[in-house]
């Protein structure tokens, strides 16, 4: 899937722009604000059906009805997004091959390598910022993974709503009434560190070797799955959460489960957040990134798209080289502030 051109009417600060795309790599330049991120957050919700960065209200430019988003693929198909009225309600809807759509059907997405700025901040960011990288990735290589964490996620809000409005209730009374939340985090839990483990592995799998493709060298690089707590089966997941419903209770949210655990990375055995250069972090981001693009191919047998939103003056001409050299088999669309030589 290669695409041929964008319009865009409403979409955050643009009132209307278009934009012609070359089938390799395309470059679009302006300034700081001027709206170049915009642009692949449209890429981006055309070809997966939901932005990386904001909800549809935030997206709508100021004091306008509606957004639209129109890009045209060079095998001749076409997709439009429209957020507009529908019966009195603002919705998003998907316009494919003439029949419309409220959510993007599975068939009609196309897989997306992004390259943010702070993605080159990911080694000693938090973990919130980690678990939501790989959660991304690992959501783009697996159906079911996304469709996992979304109920875990529905469940665990269900559960801390309800300590907060029984922080004064009897411990007895409450173990009954969140029990059946219990039972859900507990099940869910475990398949998704599973899945996390199984994902963590097949990169660790390509890892080093990657890296040093990069560096040229011979660091060791690995990415460490940290457990909060032991790995566990579900019935001791369960009672886990059983066993802390007191302290959760007092706290008024949940202290226990896979939405605390964590990502490290592991640089010649040591952690890389305070050993390693900052050249060394950001070939550590690209090897990821190429794995990434990596696993979707094998994964997929489609060629994802690679959008680098504003990073490439961020890298030196060795990784520079090797971003273009990896990616030559992808369209590539870059951002920037300044023309790339």
């Amino acid at each position: 899937m290669i695409i041929k051109s964008i319009k865009l009417d409403n979409f955050r600060c643009h009132k209307e722009f278009n934009f012609d795309f070359k089938k390799k790599t395309s470059i679009i330049v302006g300034e700081n604000g001027s709206g170049k991120t915009s642009v692949l957050e449209a890429i981006y919700i055309a070809l997966l059906g939901k932005s990386f960065r904001a909800t549809d209200p935030d997206i709508l430019k100021r004091d306008s009805e509606f957004y639209r988003i129109e890009i045209n693929f060079t095998n001749g198909e076409k997709t439009v997004v429209a957020y507009s009225l529908i019966n009195g309600v603002l919705k998003k809807q998907f316009l494919v091959g003439e029949k419309k759509y409220l959510r993007l059907p599975k068939k009609y997405r196309y897989p997306i390598v992004l390259f943010l700025p702070d993605d080159l901040h990911l080694i000693g960011s938090s973990p919130t910022r980690k678990r939501d990288f790989f959660d991304r990735i690992l959501g783009g290589l697996d159906d079911n993974y996304s469709n996992l964490l979304n109920r875990y996620e529905k469940a665990l809000k269900q559960r801390n709503d309800l300590l907060k409005k029984y922080s004064e209730f009897n411990l007895d009374e409450v173990k009954n009434v969140i029990f059946s939340w219990n039972l859900l985090l507990a099940k869910y839990g475990v398949e998704i560190r599973k899945k996390r483990q199984e994902f963590i592995f097949e990169i660790n799998n390509r890892l080093t070797e990657t890296y040093r493709s990069i560096a040229e060298n011979s660091d060791i690089l690995e990415l460490e799955y940290q457990l909060q707590g032991e790995d566990i089966s579900e019935s001791e997941y369960l009672k886990r959460l059983e066993d802390e419903l007191q302290r959760d209770l007092i706290l008024g949210h949940t202290g226990f489960g896979i939405h605390r655990d964590n990502y490290n990375f592991i640089f010649n055995n040591s952690d890389a957040d305070g050993s390693a250069s900052r050249g060394e972090v950001r070939s550590i981001i690209l090897a990821l990134k190429f794995i990434e693009a990596e696993l979707i191919y094998e994964k997929t047998g489609k060629r994802p798209i690679v959008l680098l939103d504003d990073v490439f003056s961020e890298l030196d001409e060795t990784r520079q080289k090797s971003l273009t050299s990896n990616f030559k088999d992808n369209q590539v669309i870059i951002t920037s502030v300044d023309i790339v030589n």
